[in-house]
């Protein structure tokens, strides 16, 4: 959230850094490193989600767009999204061209932290909400592309949403829109973006879609966590300060996460009688997703209900990109696009000034419904409407315009998707592996299943390929006390030793 006019802000020469509180200073320095802890725990969820064939694939792209977004940030993106000095109302200028002039004056976010920080902070928003786009390469777009698409797609899409909600001569912002730590700018930017993105790189083929399941769920669970502890930070480093607001937005990116993932989770129990860990984690993000739009504006009673709608809705959400026909793989649009867009209508309805003013500065600024508070909510969805159809256009625009170019194509060859992006774009592989389980049509350990349970496959994979180099059909194999299964390994990548009993031979 923006404050004041920062054209009066000090000359360099003029600044006096004892304005600022350490505290203060020291706590935002330290949610910007938990919001920059986010891209490993992003690079972790997308990997876990992914077959193994391009687990590694999934890390190396949130990480190489991590790195090209700080180069476009450092260069213009903070201009182009914060200068003051710009007053067209929809993207700024060059005058903080390589933060020219970005030093310790108040910052335009808040008169508690010099504009270096902020600058800074606000950095870790960027990177954040890109390494959620490019999920949408999932197991067939190429690593080069989507590199030149981040550099482009930071200064064309990205800067004018961050301008339109926080600069202080944002249309936006001007007119109102309450969006505390980036609704619009990360989630609706992130959601629509990799649904267009998706949408112009094309379906997987059908056949890498069958029987598809994430390739290592604990995976999923460690960057699930990770984001809720980044999350922390991204959101509560919001209120620009240690005080009661940073405090209730934390609280708040709690509660709604927790009742999300649980709401998620009975959502899928009531169909596979399954207590699902990837619908636990889809859940939990979802709720987050929907507190970064609304964190530092609702109660806490509020906040459990945006968790109970978002885990819902959310969830229902995952069937739009059938209706669509758009691959969204790991379901960006359903956890980003729709719960931002349920953060900012319930800041329409259950912002509270109360609340709003614990930061100490932002005192009179009125909330939503329940402060009678009645146009807000108008506000708020004519502010998504604006920001969902910009982001989806011009991200489409750019995609396609990248794969028209010789040399970048967006998708990778049939071949490559075959074989798997971790073989094609790395040469590298997140795991060699040994692998044993049951006839691609067992379901089950507990023996419900729909093929033959006496059978079971080995499959063994530690060729660079990732693909099977030994398949054997083996008929119960038992120890001599014919109590367990055994595998004795010696060398994944050519000898697997088996001890059958007699009975199997």
């Amino acid at each position: 959230m923006t404050y004041g006019d920062s054209s009066s802000k000090p000359s360099l020469l003029e600044r006096d850094s004892s304005q600022f509180d350490r505290g203060d200073i020291s706590f935002i320095i330290l949610a910007g490193a938990m919001a920059f802890f986010m891209i490993p725990g992003l690079a972790f969820l997308y990997s876990g989600l992914s077959r193994r064939k391009s687990a590694l694939s999934l890390i190396m792209v949130v990480c190489a767009s991590n790195t090209v977004c700080i180069v476009q940030w450092y260069l213009w993106g903070y201009s182009l999204a914060f200068s003051p000095t710009a007053t067209n109302g929809f993207i700024g200028n060059f005058a903080n061209f390589g933060l020219r002039n970005v030093l310790g004056g108040p910052s335009p976010g808040s008169p508690l932290i010099p504009e270096l920080l902020y600058s800074f902070y606000q950095m870790e928003f960027a990177c954040v909400t890109i390494g959620i786009l490019v999920g949408a390469i999932a197991e067939r777009g190429r690593l080069l592309p989507v590199m030149v698409f981040t550099f482009l797609w930071m200064t064309l899409v990205y800067c004018p949403l961050a301008c339109w909600a926080w600069n202080v001569n944002g249309w936006g912002y001007k007119w109102g829109v309450l969006d505390f730590a980036g609704g619009g700018p990360v989630e609706l930017g992130s959601g629509f973006g990799g649904l267009a993105y998706g949408w112009v790189l094309g379906r997987r083929k059908d056949k890498e879609l069958i029987n598809f399941r994430p390739h290592n769920v604990a995976m999923v669970n460690l960057g699930t966590f990770i984001l809720w502890f980044g999350w922390l930070g991204f959101n509560g480093g919001c209120a620009y300060g240690a005080n009661l607001r940073a405090i209730m937005a934390i609280w708040n990116s709690m509660l709604s996460p927790a009742f999300a993932g649980i709401v998620w989770c009975l959502l899928d129990y009531r169909l596979e009688r399954k207590y699902s860990m990837v619908g636990f984690c889809s859940g939990s993000i979802a709720g987050l997703v929907a507190t970064t739009a609304a964190a530092g504006y609702l109660q806490p009673w509020a906040s459990v209900i945006m968790g109970i709608v978002s885990g819902v809705v959310c969830n229902y959400g995952t069937k739009v990109k059938f209706i669509l026909g758009i691959d969204d793989a790991f379901d960006i649009f359903a956890a980003h696009a729709v719960g931002g867009i349920i953060g900012l209508l319930f800041n329409g309805i259950f912002a509270s000034r109360s609340v709003i003013a614990l930061d100490g500065v932002n005192v009179n600024v009125n909330g939503g419904w329940v402060d009678h508070n009645w146009r807000q909510l108008y506000i708020q969805f004519d502010y998504i409407c604006a920001a969902s159809g910009y982001t989806f256009a011009v991200t489409a625009i750019i995609a396609k315009a990248i794969d028209m170019i010789p040399g970048l194509q967006l998708r990778t060859t049939p071949e490559g998707e075959s074989v798997g992006l971790d073989e094609v774009e790395i040469g590298e592989y997140a795991n060699d592996y040994v692998e044993v389980r049951r006839h691609f049509y067992d379901l089950s350990a507990l023996g419900e299943h729909k093929g033959d349970s006496s059978a079971s496959d080995l499959f063994v994979s530690g060729d660079k390929n990732g693909s099977s180099n030994l398949r054997k059909s083996v008929h119960r194999l038992r120890l001599e006390d014919s109590t367990q299964e055994t595998i004795h390994e010696k060398n994944v990548d050519t000898v697997i030793e088996l001890q059958p009993t007699s009975e199997c031979q």
